[in-house]
């Protein structure tokens, strides 16, 4: 176990309850932690405590977790690019897909959180528990000293999902939360074109280009993006995720 004098020791009678029943997440992570303080660590939102939350661990989780998929899709798919390499690692390692882990994990039900973070949901809110997905992985990783460990762990976890990341279902809701932003911001829905097709089938590359208009004043104004594919539904829903990157920052924050 690595030496961790950061982390503090708790006091399970001040804790919620199910603090004291987590022999059953440890089954489901397939991980026993030594020091059951970063567990606890892990699990624990600043809502709670703003002092002793998971935030540091998350740091820590993210990086592993990181070079943990980047080298698995390296190993299991030496013909593939780095720009396909790349997209399919984004996708493994995004908000969306740690929350399937979360929900396999049950972490919900271990979270610890403020009285009015738990009022308002927090238990199901997407970003607390992909955040507890990667504390955890760095709980693991300081619990155990062992960078294989964290890897067994994580390749365990994703196991399904590296059976998927095929690119049809990798980015199979890049189009669908594109199109869910662009309501919630009463704006038009995106529009796709098919702009060429290269090849005979079956290694044809299509290429696709995704409008969006901002501008309610001036539909005209555009924001575009270009995409490929090895269909034009793969393509469009690259342009999606494309899109999505280049205009998250530019919308005002839902109210």
């Amino acid at each position: 176990m690595t030496d961790c004098p950061t982390i503090p020791t708790f006091d399970l009678k001040k804790l919620p309850p199910q603090t004291r029943q987590l022999t059953a997440l440890f089954y489901q992570m397939g991980y026993h932690f030594t020091n059951i303080n970063l567990p606890i660590l892990a699990l624990t939102h600043r809502s709670f405590d703003s002092e002793y939350n998971y935030e540091r661990l998350e740091f820590l989780g993210d990086a592993l977790l990181g070079v943990v998929i980047a080298e698995a899709l390296f190993l299991r798919h030496p013909e593939f690019d780095e720009g396909r390499l790349t997209r399919m690692r984004a996708s493994l390692v995004r908000e969306a897909t740690l929350v399937i882990i979360a929900k396999q994990l049950k972490l919900s039900d271990y979270l610890i959180l403020g009285v009015g973070e738990r009022k308002g949901g927090g238990r199901q809110r997407a970003s607390i528990l992909a955040d507890s997905v990667e504390a955890l992985i760095g709980a693991i990783y300081l619990d155990s000293g062992s960078f294989d460990t964290v890897k067994q762990c994580v390749l365990n976890w994703f196991s399904d999902l590296f059976e998927q990341v095929q690119e049809q279902k990798v980015l199979k809701d890049a189009k669908s939360r594109l199109q869910e932003l662009l309501q919630a911001h009463q704006l038009p829905l995106p529009r796709y074109t098919l702009i060429d097709t290269e090849g005979n089938a079956p290694h044809q590359i299509f290429t696709v280009s995704c409008d969006v208009s901002l501008n309610l004043a001036d539909p005209a104004s555009l924001e575009q993006v270009v995409a490929q594919g090895e269909s034009r539904r793969i393509a469009e829903q690259r342009g999606a995720e494309q899109m999505l990157q280049c205009i998250s920052e530019k919308l005002p924050p839902l109210r």
